[in-house]
């Protein structure tokens, strides 16, 4: 059993004695105070930009000069989330956190729409009840700039290596990947991966076995049956529903060049777009369920995934955007508000290209679908 935190040192988040240090390199991270300045004064920064990056500069040495400990970060992070709630949504509610012991760790497996709101929103739900936040699993290809790589391994997130090459650099990379999870669970410390690789940009959310296995590989090594191994994570399923999805239309935009083009170039940076995009669009209201832990004997992965699948599907909240698109106008009527969220979601949908009206579409019904099949 692995206990040293050092051998994690490259992909595990910061710890206490490492967070002023990672303060002091994002205070004078001349991109990151930039993009602070072209965010928040974006009429000025052209003209005044050296002042304002040092009033800035400034300002962040005043208000983050009591930030001393990942607790701290994560007090800093709550207050801001509950600014962003105010302003984006129309109320985020939950669902199965009586399910959740907070004296254990867990494995919460979740439905991925949005980069950084997917795992902010869970640990939103866990703070706001009493519990302990997550460690976020969060893949390499977002931290290409150091001010992103410091500020996310300052909110508990590690890194994933998806951009190792050839096998045996996989092997060692996601080997010591599933090491770790399996260290923070025998630390009572909860874990948040995504169900897969990359965002359900249709809407179809599906468990890929291969981040099963990949937990798998430390019960591998230590000789482990795969069910009895399984067990000791406490896997929750969850499902995080949003009625708006800021990133429909991009998303949309991305399945229709695949589709007329056969591929789609991202651009750089194109992912810290989507995160913006994420943090600032509407969502219209947000709800995320929390499932019971998976119980019973799996003795593979893919029987595995479609147990989580069922729980996603299952427990996930449908908005009237998801039943309208599905064609159900009566059930989306008699949950909407006086017709309100109809009639709103009459209006996003204009506001959509004609040529990504059906992917959007198809991408708030699918959740009915799934879910139909599974009740």
């Amino acid at each position: 059993m692995v206990s040293d935190t050092d051998l994690f040192k490259d992909i595990r988040p910061y710890r206490d004695d490492e967070v002023a240090g990672a303060i002091q390199r994002l205070i004078h991270d001349d991109e990151f105070v930039g993009a602070i300045a072209k965010y928040r004064f974006s009429t000025l920064s052209g003209i005044g930009g050296p002042v304002i990056k040092a009033l800035i500069r400034l300002y962040l040495s005043w208000r983050w000069r009591k930030l001393k400990s990942v607790r701290h970060i994560q007090l800093e992070v709550a207050s801001y989330m509950e600014k962003m709630i105010a302003r984006t949504t129309s109320g985020v509610t939950y669902s199965g956190l009586e399910h959740i012991d907070p004296s254990q760790g867990y494995v919460f497996i979740s439905n991925h729409r949005d980069i950084a709101m997917d795992p902010a929103f869970v640990n939103w739900g866990l703070h706001s009840h009493g519990l302990d936040t997550v460690r976020i699993a969060i893949g390499d290809n977002l931290l290409r700039k150091p001010c992103a790589a410091e500020l996310m391994k300052l909110n508990k997130s590690f890194v994933v290596k998806r951009s190792v090459k050839g096998p045996r650099e996989m092997m060692k990379a996601f080997s010591e990947l599933s090491a770790y999870v399996r260290h923070s669970i025998d630390e009572q410390q909860s874990v948040w991966i995504a169900q897969k690789e990359g965002r359900a940009k249709d809407g179809f959310d599906k468990t890929d076995p291969a981040i099963l296995k990949m937990f798998y590989m430390e019960g591998k090594r230590e000789k482990i049956p795969f069910s009895d191994y399984i067990k000791t994570l406490n896997l929750v399923p969850v499902s995080i529903s949003y009625e708006y999805d800021p990133g429909d239309q991009a998303k949309a935009r991305e399945l229709y060049a695949k589709a007329e083009q056969g591929a789609y170039e991202k651009r750089e940076f194109e992912d810290v777009e989507s995160i913006v995009q994420g943090i600032v669009g509407q969502k219209g209201r947000v709800h995320v369920a929390f499932g019971q832990p998976v119980q019973g004997d799996f003795e593979t992965a893919d029987q595995l995934a479609e147990a989580i699948d069922k729980q996603i599907y299952a427990n996930y909240h449908l908005f009237p955007s998801n039943l309208a698109a599905a064609g159900d106008t009566t059930a989306a009527q008699q949950s909407a508000d006086n017709g309100k969220a109809l009639q709103l979601f009459e209006q996003h949908m204009a506001q959509i290209p004609a040529e990504l009206k059906a992917l959007v579409l198809a991408m708030y019904a699918q959740p009915v679908f799934n879910k139909n099949k599974v009740l």
